[in-house]
């Protein structure tokens, strides 16, 4: 009989803290055996089910690396800076890591490549099964829309997210310009304002909205003469995130230090 894995939440009062804990207690195969978040948090010293009306058992503490100690993978969709600290304890004691955070600049991510040199790492900027779909619909379309159509991608999101365009916008930028043949850091556009000019056909806009309480919609667009190609992904919910982290860290159980992503996970490559 094949062990649980035992897994770790960080952030555990927060909005995809919460949806993470629920996911765990009733998916097959998991077992959640800790969870942290900062000492002033909502649930500091409670536990981690009480706003969903469950005892879980798990008390929500503030020792990142006393929690991360006993679980076999660390699930976090913190801050960059928060994860990054966690990452390194995960390090230290062995552990695979999930991380949904997004935001990380160069160093960030530089930081995070050379922890997965000791430990396997899942990082990847949207953990859901049906945005992984899309990422390989944009590599598609994106070949076959090749000359004649311009691009552009359009992402909303609730009042609390931190950075801009989303992760998942980017990694959609990022998909999309290599299939071309572009350098997303040269071609990207982000927001236009004043006399812009025409629009340059290399270039691949992005548009940001916030507001109110939206999980998270994207939509890339191909713009041609006569007609548009619109590929779109809306989230209802964040339970996708949560479910696709925990398809993330049962592949984690079989890997040795590595750096993936969901595209790895889901045996897309």
């Amino acid at each position: 009989m094949i062990s649980p894995i035992r897994v770790v939440i960080a952030g555990a009062s927060g909005r995809m803290g919460q949806m993470l804990v629920e996911a765990a207690l009733k998916e097959e195969g998991i077992t959640l055996v800790a969870a942290f978040d900062h000492p002033g948090s909502m649930l500091a010293g409670r536990d981690a089910g009480e706003p969903m009306g469950v005892s879980t058992g798990v008390i929500v503490g503030g020792d990142a690396a006393a929690a991360i100690a006993v679980a076999d993978c660390l699930i976090d969709f913190t801050r960059p800076e928060g994860t990054l600290l966690h990452l390194a304890h995960a390090v230290r004691l062995g552990k695979s890591v999930v991380i949904g955070t997004t935001g990380f600049d160069a160093a960030g991510k530089a930081a995070i490549a050379e922890a997965a040199h000791a430990i396997p790492v899942v990082f990847a900027p949207n953990m859901a099964v049906g945005v992984n779909a899309v990422f390989r619909l944009l590599d598609v379309a994106a070949r076959i829309l090749s000359e004649g159509y311009d691009v552009e991608i359009i992402e909303a999101h609730h009042r609390f997210k931190a950075d801009a365009p989303s992760g998942t916008a980017l990694r959609m930028g990022e998909i999309v310009a290599r299939a071309l043949g572009r350098d997303l850091g040269r071609c990207a556009i982000y927001g236009r304002e004043g006399t812009t000019g025409e629009r340059k056909a290399e270039t691949i806009g992005f548009s940001t909205l916030r507001g109110g309480d939206i999980v998270g919609d994207h939509t890339v667009l191909f713009a041609g003469i006569g007609e548009r190609v619109e590929i779109t992904h809306k989230s209802s919910s964040r339970m996708p995130y949560a479910l696709g982290s925990l398809k993330a860290a049962r592949f984690l159980a079989t890997q040795k230090a590595g750096l993936f992503d969901m595209q790895d996970v889901l045996g897309l490559r």
